[in-house]
């Protein structure tokens, strides 16, 4: 058993410890996601395009409508980890598939709103995207696979 030491700071009670089939699911996960990932990456650049997190802020900026997103709620809800949210912006902004303009309610702060050019990237980067989730993916599982893993990964979703 060993203590837990919260993102507060704070201990909390004791925990047990991770079994062996624990940590090695965990190391499996971990390998597989960062496997999975660099070979859309590598699909998506020998397709010519840009690299994965420009979609999946692009989709989120699409998915937001004409109110667009504040920076932080676009990290928020990204599905990849994304550290340096402003460098995406700016080279989003830079090749013109985003805008930022400034916020009504927060006259310092911004919002970011998706370009008609930014669609059309979406577009055209959706069919090597999708071919790279059906190739690396779904391809090696069948969908009773598919909805037991879904569920199971479900359960880790807090």
């Amino acid at each position: 058993m060993f203590a837990c030491i919260c993102q507060n700071g704070a201990v909390s009670g004791r925990v047990e410890e991770p079994s062996d089939e624990a940590f090695a699911a965990w190391a499996r996960v971990v390998r597989v996601s960062q496997s999975l990932m660099a070979r859309v990456e590598a699909d998506l650049k020998a397709a010519g395009h840009p690299p994965l997190s420009w979609y999946d802020a692009l989709l989120e900026l699409k998915r937001a409508g004409p109110d667009g997103l504040r920076p932080f709620q676009l990290q928020k809800k990204m599905l990849l980890a994304q550290y340096n949210i402003s460098r995406l912006i700016e080279r989003l902004v830079k090749n013109g598939y985003i805008q930022r303009l400034p916020s009504k309610e927060d006259k310092r702060g911004q919002v970011l709103k998706i370009t008609r050019s930014g669609r059309m990237m979406l577009r055209a980067m959706w069919p090597a995207y999708q071919t790279a989730i059906q190739t690396h993916f779904a391809a090696g599982l069948d969908s009773k696979d598919l909805q037991a893993l879904s569920r199971i990964l479900g359960k880790l979703r807090r």
